[in-house]
């Protein structure tokens, strides 16, 4: 595998280039049409995560030119993104703005992040906050850390494992089927206490510092996902799909729970996802 320390060092910086660039100078500035709703009242895109994903594209395809390069908004217009990205032997998932419904409401929470897959795996993962100036990194049996504007960098350690009535966390269940919402809505009042931020990218982060215990969600999109599952694990987490099964990058349904072990991974499934 030949994705090292510099080559993501590399990676954030032109994530962090774009962030600068595109996506602060229209924070809390955009106009009503350069707010568009794509599948939904929940899914939007902006100019900003148009021209960051443009930015970020064409820096990875000067750098790294045999890349397959997959950016969110881009897939839409690429019906065969899942096969190129299982097909290539170095590739980028990017989700340039993360968090568009805070960004486009003035929120300050959102992150510009991306993941590197090596034959299929993924080997490097970047989560950068445009507004505190830090970014979230990881590569495959390196560890996790959080690199300040300065470089200064301290290492992430996910949480100690607590019994399930006593673990925090995420849980994203606007896109669970309908009877499995339900379910898990009924089943919150199990543990401490659980929230929403809209932001992927954030509650990764908050897990991989050990500022919470799980995450769990549902539709698994790579550019949303694959950087934080790899941000967790080099944490020391574990994870798994709700049905035990590994988390893997080209596969997009399943649901996530993210926590600090087995045990506890299995204590929230029994929490939240079992009658």
């Amino acid at each position: 595998m030949n994705f090292g320390e510099r080559e993501l060092a590399e990676f954030a910086a032109i994530l962090r280039h774009a962030a600068a660039a595109e996506i602060m100078p229209r924070f809390q500035r955009l106009r009503l049409e350069q707010v568009r709703r794509k599948s939904g009242p929940l899914d939007l895109v902006t100019d900003a995560d148009e021209a960051a994903e443009a930015a970020i594209t064409e820096a990875l395809a000067r750098r790294f030119p045999e890349a397959v390069i997959i950016g969110e908004e881009a897939s839409a217009r690429t019906p065969d993104w899942l096969e190129r990205l299982t097909s290539a032997r170095l590739a980028f998932v990017i989700d340039p703005l993360d968090g568009t419904a805070n960004f486009a409401a003035g929120l300050p929470l959102f992150a510009c992040m991306g993941a590197v897959l090596w034959e299929g795996e993924v080997v490097g993962a970047a989560i950068h906050d445009p507004v505190g100036l830090s970014t979230a990194l990881a590569r495959k049996g390196a560890g996790a850390w959080l690199e300040d504007r300065e470089g200064n960098r301290r290492r992430l350690a996910v949480a100690e494992p607590v019994p399930a009535r006593r673990m925090t966390g995420t849980v994203s269940w606007r896109f669970l089927p309908e009877t499995q919402r339900q379910l898990v809505c009924r089943n919150l009042p199990r543990v401490a206490a659980c929230w929403d931020y809209r932001c992927a990218g954030h509650e990764y982060r908050l897990l991989a510092g050990g500022h919470c215990h799980f995450v769990i969600f549902n539709r698994l999109m790579p550019w949303d996902h694959a950087p934080g599952w790899l941000l967790h694990r080099e944490a020391g987490g574990f994870s798994a799909q709700f049905d035990g099964g590994p988390y893997r990058p080209h596969v997009t349904t399943g649901g996530l729970i993210c926590a600090p072990d087995e045990a506890s991974w299995q204590a929230l499934h029994q929490a939240l996802l079992e009658p």
